[in-house]
């Protein structure tokens, strides 16, 4: 994911996501040791932790990549944060949850949108923005 801080956009999405932050190769003792060896020049150093993994290893690893411009249109990826618990749940159970969730993650800098709901249907989401702009959907 490309961004313009990769630790706080980690940090986000790693409590958003119940993921940790992804500890450095083993025998560094920090990414920016580890970039150094590679080759990564020193002015591209400096983002702290710059990725996520799912702590039970099922999910992706997801690497936030520093880029010197801001976002300036649509994500080309969407994420959706699946809280609910599906349609085995009532949709007054899976509102809850969705608007619990919700709050949690204004707490930890997202932004709230708008509420994703229509008459008759069978769905409720909310839609948010993270501490750079890039839109997820609470579902």
């Amino acid at each position: 994911m490309d961004c313009r801080s990769p630790e706080t956009q980690a940090e986000f999405w790693a409590a958003a996501l119940q993921y940790v932050l992804a500890p450095p190769p083993d025998g560094f003792g920090s990414w920016d040791d580890f970039y150094r060896s590679i080759g990564v020049p020193e002015e591209e150093l400096g983002g702290g932790v710059d990725s996520i993994v799912d702590p039970k290893g099922e999910g992706p690893r997801i690497w936030f990549q520093i880029v010197p411009e801001e976002k300036t249109i649509k994500n080309r990826i969407h994420i959706d944060v699946a809280v609910g618990g599906g349609r085995g749940n009532s949709l007054e159970v899976r509102r809850e949850r969705v608007e619990a969730e919700a709050a949690r993650l204004v707490g930890l800098g997202a932004t709230r949108v708008r509420g994703l709901a229509a008459e008759g249907l069978d769905h409720y989401a909310v839609a948010m923005t993270d501490p750079e702009g890039n839109e997820f959907d609470i579902n």
